[in-house]
């Protein structure tokens, strides 16, 4: 891109010459914030990377007083992608550390895009990067957002139209010069609150993923799934059900099918597949529907029977066995159990289910051919864990094999509990 290429010479010479949009610009670190000090325009955004372009890289990075070599485009982290990054300070080498300034993220989306569907992963963005401030913005609205302790708070917010005027609040908030007095007043204040002997540190929320997989069809996972849904949330539990098997049990159960009318068919356009095949759009939070199965009712993601074909095309994308990671991060704070129901295969979406999951919940129904399907599931959970491994994610903790359709023959319970002490 041309500002990356802008960027790379400013940082070796100090200087650079560049002829764009008919105009001859001569950028040094005298006069960079002010080679554009011309209002912004949001009619003239259309896309996200106008946005980026004409918003962030022309207007607000030089008014806030960053310079090409404090800040950075386009930049990955692990699993985490930042549109941009700004450093109070100057960053050179760019070195991602506890001891990195890093002050803020600035996030650019589509012109037609709803900013309150991007908040949950700018909150993870900013967290987990322990980022003081992140920006959001899609050219129509600006809002700027500050960091708590494992929260953030909207801190400012303007329409496009308003940001000439409002330019210099924005500065007071994350103006490069601004935060770089405020680093030296949190430093300051970090010292006396080390020898406050009275400190409270918030306790942070923790979501328990379970999935529920056996790769035989017909021992009880769907069941298994909706039931202890509705009873965990009956005992006030926020609960999420996401269904990523392509029979689609679990959505015709929770009452959210409508496959066999192509006319009322809303789920094509938004299921799961949509949410695992999309980095920034089609977030959990969009496409979730609330299911009255169960009173209190419930949120759930659904499944297609179209998913079936779509393997191949999810198959294609590197990030698809780790998608569903980053989107249940952005709503980590939104509910207290999320339940997977899994295909009875050893497929794609059983790897993303058991990727995702912290825990695992193997149905059986005591039957000679599910037990004997026990050791492909133990064999399965082997290489996934040596998956999770590879991407510093603890072992899948397996909560114990779940007996459904329970036998009143005695010997078919003890012929299960033989067979699972012995391949265990």
């Amino acid at each position: 891109m041309f500002y990356n290429y802008l960027n790379n010479i400013y940082t070796k010479t100090k200087s650079v010459i560049v002829w764009h949009n008919q105009t001859c610009v001569f950028y040094n670190e005298l006069n960079f914030l002010e080679v554009n000090n011309l209002p912004f325009d949001p009619d003239l955004c259309r896309n996200e990377s106008e946005v980026e372009s004409k918003l962030i890289v022309q207007y607000l990075l030089p008014q806030l007083g960053y310079t090409p070599d404090t800040w950075h485009q386009e930049v990955a982290l692990g699993s985490i992608r930042l549109d941009f990054l700004a450093f109070a300070a100057q960053a050179l080498p760019f070195v991602i550390d506890a001891n990195s300034p890093l002050s803020v993220v600035m996030e650019a989306k589509h012109p037609k895009q709803n900013l309150n569907n991007h908040v949950p992963r700018l909150r993870h963005y900013l967290t987990s990067l322990n980022v003081q401030y992140g920006l959001l913005t899609n050219g129509k609205e600006i809002r700027v957002y500050q960091k708590l302790l494992y929260d953030i708070q909207l801190v400012f917010s303007c329409s496009g139209k308003e940001i000439n005027t409002k330019i210099e609040e924005i500065k007071k908030l994350i103006g490069r010069e601004n935060l770089n007095n405020k680093d030296i007043l949190n430093n300051f204040k970090a010292s006396v609150i080390s020898n406050n002997i009275s400190m409270t540190i918030k306790e942070q929320h923790s979501m328990k993923i379970i999935a529920v997989y056996h790769n035989k069809g017909g021992v009880g996972k769907t069941t298994t799934v909706v039931n202890l849904a509705a009873a965990i949330r009956k005992r006030g539990k926020r609960v999420l059900v996401i269904d990523l098997d392509s029979q689609a049990n679990t959505t015709f159960a929770t009452g959210l099918v409508k496959f066999d009318d192509e006319e009322f068919d809303d789920i094509k356009d938004s299921n799961i597949f949509h949410v695992l095949s999309s980095e920034d759009f089609y977030s959990i939070a969009e496409v979730a529907r609330k299911s009255n199965f169960s009173n209190p009712e419930i949120n759930v993601v659904p499944a297609h029977i179209d998913l079936i074909r779509q393997e191949t095309e999810l198959n294609a994308l590197e990030y698809s066995r780790l998608i569903l990671i980053d989107k249940l991060e952005e709503v980590k704070n939104e509910y207290d159990v999320v339940l997977i129901d899994t295909p009875p295969s050893l497929n794609l979406y059983a790897k993303i289910a058991l990727i995702a999951a912290d825990y695992l919940i193997i149905p059986s129904d005591l039957k000679p051919f599910a037990n004997q399907g026990l050791t492909n599931v133990k064999d399965f959970i082997k290489s996934i864990n040596a998956f999770r491994k590879q991407i510093r994610k603890a072992p899948i903790e397996l909560i114990g094999v779940l007996a459904c359709k329970i036998s009143t023959n005695a010997i078919a319970f003890l012929n299960l509990v033989k067979y699972s002490n012995n391949n265990g």
